[in-house]
């Protein structure tokens, strides 16, 4: 479930998730999953109004992806990428319950807008 086409990657103690952040947007909003160019790596499109200072975009990607996630903030971790829009967070918890139901909620966020 770890490949190049997910953005889920089940890792020690949880899920390392692939997220391609935009700040500053007009919208708080998850998208679907993107390519890199080569398509060597997918991503997470999410989008924050948050600018990209003093860690504030990065809080709004963490509150963004507990709400869409229905997860605890305090369960999402940030472990790459921190001053980068490419970005790797540790979501922790059993990678076989958490991996199905990130992409089923992953799905329906993209339909919703």
């Amino acid at each position: 479930m770890g490949n190049a086409q997910s953005p889920f990657v089940a890792a020690a103690g949880g899920v390392r998730v692939r997220v391609k952040l935009a700040p500053k947007a007009s919208r708080d909003a998850l998208g679907g999953v993107v390519l890199d160019a080569d398509g060597s790596a997918a991503y997470v499109k999410a989008s924050v109004t948050a600018a990209p200072e003093a860690g504030k975009a990065n809080a709004a990607l963490i509150a963004l992806l507990a709400k869409a996630w229905r997860l605890p903030k305090s369960a999402i971790t940030m472990v790459a990428g921190a001053s980068a829009r490419r970005k790797t967070l540790l979501i922790a918890g059993d990678p076989a319950a958490l991996i199905p139901r990130l992409l089923r909620t992953l799905a329906g966020s993209s339909e919703e807008g």
